[in-house]
């Protein structure tokens, strides 16, 4: 009887996350804020100070930005000081990446402290691969950190959006029926999402690839690779699905050179054991 009940409560929840991706306007959009500030990035014509006086309008943002930049991983010889030093710093690209990030964030209104539970345990583990993503950046490619970091977590987006279809429930399903919600909903989720705010089709093509363990586009470590090694990591730690394939089965890992591809005792590449406190620090800038 427990077992039908628990399968009975999931149709409910299914329905109610099908309802949400059926009207496109009850989906999350981008803060004005956010749109702003990424148009002022991309136009060639914005000045340094027009531009630190729009950022500035978003304490918060400001506030990751100055952290970010300042973030061990990166080792700056110089630390920034001011908004204008890290514009500098990370350059426009880098900025308007880390808005995106910063907004994604902020998107999701919590209505409950079990919706809110529900959100921080996703979010500490969103931010743990995309922190993860990062670091592999910079060690295994030519891919900036900020852009893997991103892709990492737009890769997911759709699992904080399926929290947008219990914003008006009174009742918030389990840790548990929450993530098999997750797992047959956030990619087409997040490809929806991803489309209504019109980013790089680069982004939609890495959620498709997300999790298809064989499948590695080129020669080099593309985008894709990292965000499935990460992904695959984050797995490994959660240690919530047995039916991971061994590392060396990995498409991406099979691109990987030594020492780059030293595997540790516990079946993760060595690299990524060796800089967990990287990877956290970095992980702190975006909590």
């Amino acid at each position: 009887m427990i077992l039908s009940d628990e399968v009975s409560e999931y149709s409910i929840y299914r329905r109610v996350v099908s309802q949400l991706m059926q009207g496109e306007e009850q989906l999350p959009s981008l803060p004005t804020i956010t749109l702003d500030i990424r148009r002022a990035l991309g136009d060639p014509q914005v000045s340094m100070s027009a531009l630190v006086r729009l950022v500035s309008r978003d304490p918060a943002l400001s506030a990751m930005l100055m952290k970010h930049a300042s973030c061990a991983l990166y080792r700056h010889s110089v630390t920034p000081k001011t908004l204008q030093d890290v514009i500098v710093l990370l350059g426009m690209g880098e900025v308007d990446r880390i808005t995106m990030v910063h907004s994604i964030k902020s998107l999701f209104t919590l209505h409950s402290p079990a919706h809110k539970r529900l959100f921080v345990e996703a979010w500490q583990r969103l931010v743990l691969k995309a922190s993860t993503c990062a670091l592999l950046a910079r060690l295994l490619s030519r891919i900036t950190p900020e852009h893997a970091l991103l892709a990492s977590l737009l890769s997911e987006v759709g699992t904080l959006a399926v929290l947008s279809a219990f914003k008006d429930e009174a009742v918030i399903p389990s840790s548990e029926l929450y993530y098999r919600l997750c797992r047959e909903y956030s990619k087409p989720l997040s490809i929806i999402v991803l489309k209504k705010w019109a980013v790089d089709n680069e982004y939609i093509e890495v959620i498709r690839g997300t999790g298809h363990w064989q499948y590695s586009p080129g020669q080099r470590i593309e985008l894709l690779d990292l965000v499935n090694l990460a992904l695959y990591h984050a797995l490994k730690e959660r240690q919530a699905f047995s039916d991971l394939p061994p590392l060396t089965e990995l498409a991406a890992y099979q691109k990987l050179l030594p020492p780059q591809d030293f595997i540790g005792e516990n079946g993760e590449l060595s690299l990524i054991i060796d800089h967990r406190a990287d990877i956290h620090a970095l992980a702190a800038t975006l909590h």
